[in-house]
């Protein structure tokens, strides 16, 4: 029987994840009690590894155990770098294990979009979000080709403020050759806050992952529950 506050833990590997994805939640899932569990080395540490190593994995499992040993009735994990450890957790947990994007990543394939550009500001976030997001394709739209687009800016992790992430966002995507997308998608929830500016900028709607993830667990632990559509910000 699933309980009327559901404990949802979620695993964070920066700091600005955590305040995105509780707003998240009281937002789309205001039942839930969050348990919110950080580890400010992974992101950097996997990004000197150059991705993700067997000590890396066994980290973020250590955590996951952790949670579970705790009583989680679901988990989320917030960095889209450790999408990967989620098929091991799914073999180990009988509980709802959600990658950070997986939820948006559905929502933008059942769209109408034929081409999805996929922006970050880390690079091991990249490959890991159009791995995910790739994997998705032949089960959701095997009927429809889509085309994916990549764009990395750096300097947008250091911006100092919403608008000038967008800035360099937008930046990176037209000097890739990919401003002429249906869609972007945010890979790291520490972006969420340049969505709205990033899509006045570009003119196409922009999806974060952290309310799409919200909105699935709701539907996975309330009862008669239904996903809800997600609301990408959209340019005027």
């Amino acid at each position: 029987m699933i309980a009327p506050h559901p404990l949802v833990a979620m695993i964070h590997a920066v700091p600005a994840a955590h305040r995105i994805a509780e707003e998240a939640f009281a937002r789309e899932f205001p039942q839930a009690t969050v348990w919110n569990v950080l580890d400010d080395r992974l992101l950097d540490d996997a990004r000197a590894a150059g991705g993700l190593t067997g000590s890396l994995r066994r980290r973020m499992l250590r955590l996951i155990g952790h949670v579970m040993d705790g009583g989680a009735q679901a988990l989320l994990l917030t960095c889209s770098s450790y999408g990967a450890v989620v098929n091991t957790a799914h073999a180990l947990w009988n509980v709802p294990v959600l990658k950070s994007d997986e939820a948006m990543f559905r929502a933008a394939l059942s769209g109408p979009y034929r081409r999805i550009a996929v922006v970050a500001s880390t690079p091991p976030a990249v490959p890991a979000a159009v791995a995910q997001l790739e994997a998705l394709v032949p089960e959701v739209r095997p009927d429809r080709p889509v085309g994916i687009v990549t764009a990395l800016s750096e300097e947008a992790a250091t911006a100092g403020d919403p608008g000038a992430a967008a800035r360099h966002l937008a930046d990176a995507l037209y000097a890739t050759g990919g401003a002429e997308v249906d869609a972007v998608l945010l890979a790291q929830y520490s972006l969420t806050p340049a969505r709205e500016a990033l899509a006045a900028l570009l003119g196409v709607p922009v999806l974060d992952g952290a309310g799409a993830a919200a909105r699935e667990l709701r539907a996975l632990l309330t009862p008669g529950e239904r996903p809800a559509a997600p609301a990408p910000a959209v340019a005027p």
